[in-house]
């Protein structure tokens, strides 16, 4: 059976649920983001300050699209926090403030997040969901280029 959109009812609900799980881990890295931004001290103070309110400004756009398009597969986003906890792999960062433990934590949550984004991309290029395809492929492509800019501030 389709929906309006011409999708096949089972493969909705199986990217559905990877979605939500993509949502419930963009929340936390949000919140991390959000912590990092107001809690950065030292000499890299101005720099990422300004690099956190980008990417975390970004995320809210994300969680915004991956909401809608979970709508869009007919299927309702998770939008509780306590479900974000409770099924997002990447945990809450507490306390870090300097310069290398903050794009340490950042990496660390995107390394989680293009994981599952490839794993969605997979999903829905089996099911040929072109919507939800190019969403993954657009946050890849530019969520790559931010661990390699990261990795380069760390001198990785």
């Amino acid at each position: 059976m389709k929906n309006i959109t011409g999708l096949k009812g089972e493969s909705n609900t199986i990217i559905a649920e990877k979605l939500n799980e993509l949502l419930a881990n963009y929340q936390v890295y949000y919140q991390n983001l959000r912590g990092f931004h107001w809690n950065i001290k030292g000499s890299d103070f101005f720099t990422l300050h300004e690099k956190f309110e980008e990417l975390y400004t970004v995320t809210q756009e994300s969680i915004d699209e991956i909401a809608e398009r979970i709508l869009t597969l007919a299927t309702q986003p998770m939008h509780a926090y306590s479900d974000f906890i409770a099924t997002s792999t990447i945990k809450e960062i507490k306390n870090v403030s300097d310069s290398k433990g903050t794009v340490e934590g950042v990496l660390s949550n995107l390394k989680v997040i293009i994981e599952l984004e490839r794993e969605i991309l997979d999903l829905s290029d089996q099911a040929d969901d072109e919507g939800t395809n190019s969403l993954m492929s657009d946050y890849i492509t530019a969520q790559e280029k931010t661990v390699w800019m990261l990795s380069s501030f760390l001198n990785k």
